[in-house]
């Protein structure tokens, strides 16, 4: 039982809280997860069950497409409506011309300060550890990339993004610009590279039929391997198949039309650096 569920993560669950029913429901423990949604926030979660997690790191996870709701007026010490109100102003003067003419300030590749309730490591502890402890320290900015923005509504933004961005950051930097006040009020992913929300199951859709096979997940080239072959990269010795590759070059080796092994073109071989159990 291997392989990729598109999952539509409903709010008031967490990422872990969807792994733990798709474990439950499948009954395998080995199930992990890309890129974490906010309790508060729903839409595209990619779960992978199986020996589909040592794919992870391989997948074309971006762009990531995200619809979100700015709450101007109000900042809060997390930057998204779950927090502690820091700041209020009144913001009913600001016009759709004036929110339309900041946003081109953010689209390409721009700064950004992760926020004190994101999970990146401040000496050996994570920055949400040390925010529920009331304690704030300071962070280096990081360069994202931002592909577009666009306006749907008064206050409604789709964003399309590389990874490492945070969208209530960027809320409430857009408020920064504008001279008020502002966090992120709503949140939904609609897509995380290839994998889109109208194609997103529910939790009680799970069901191992609705596994994606690991190697169309992963998009590589591909090359089926002959039995003599597939016993020889299960011990991860080099196979010298057709076709050759260019050194470097990398694709997925199946068998019996399964993901065996990840191959790549060194000195006239097939060499294996990650094979799958059958």
């Amino acid at each position: 039982m291997d392989g990729f569920l598109n999952i539509h993560k409903p709010a008031g669950m967490t990422s872990h809280d969807v792994v733990s029913r798709v474990r439950r429901t499948l009954k395998i423990k080995r199930v992990g997860h890309a890129g974490t949604l906010d309790p508060d926030a729903t839409g595209v979660l990619l779960v992978a069950v199986g020996q589909a997690t040592r794919l992870l790191p391989h997948l074309s996870l971006e762009p990531k497409v995200y619809l979100a709701t700015i709450g101007f007026g109000t900042a809060t010490d997390t930057e998204d409506a779950s927090g502690t109100v820091t700041e209020q102003a009144d913001a009913s003067g600001l016009t759709e011309e004036a929110l339309r003419s900041v946003l081109p300030r953010f689209v390409g590749e721009i700064q950004q300060v992760p926020p004190m309730v994101s999970a990146l490591h401040h000496n050996g502890q994570r920055l949400y550890d040390l925010a529920r402890q009331g304690i704030t320290v300071e962070r280096e900015a990081r360069t994202i990339t931002i592909h577009a923005i666009e306006l749907l509504a008064s206050a409604m933004i789709r964003v399309t993004c590389g990874g490492g961005t945070y969208i209530r950051t960027l809320c409430k930097d857009i408020g920064a610009a504008l001279e008020l006040p502002a966090h992120m009020a709503t949140l939904a992913r609609e897509a995380v590279g290839p994998y889109h929300l109208a194609d997103a199951i529910g939790l009680d859709e799970i069901t191992e039929e609705k596994l994606l096979p690991m190697h169309l997940a992963l998009g590589w080239p591909t090359v089926t391997v002959s039995d003599h072959d597939a016993a020889e990269l299960k011990l991860g010795k080099v196979i010298p198949s057709s076709p050759s590759g260019e050194e470097g070059s990398e694709c997925a080796a199946l068998y019996n039309e399964r993901l065996l092994a990840l191959l790549r073109w060194e000195s006239g071989h097939w060499q294996p650096f990650k094979v799958f159990a059958e």
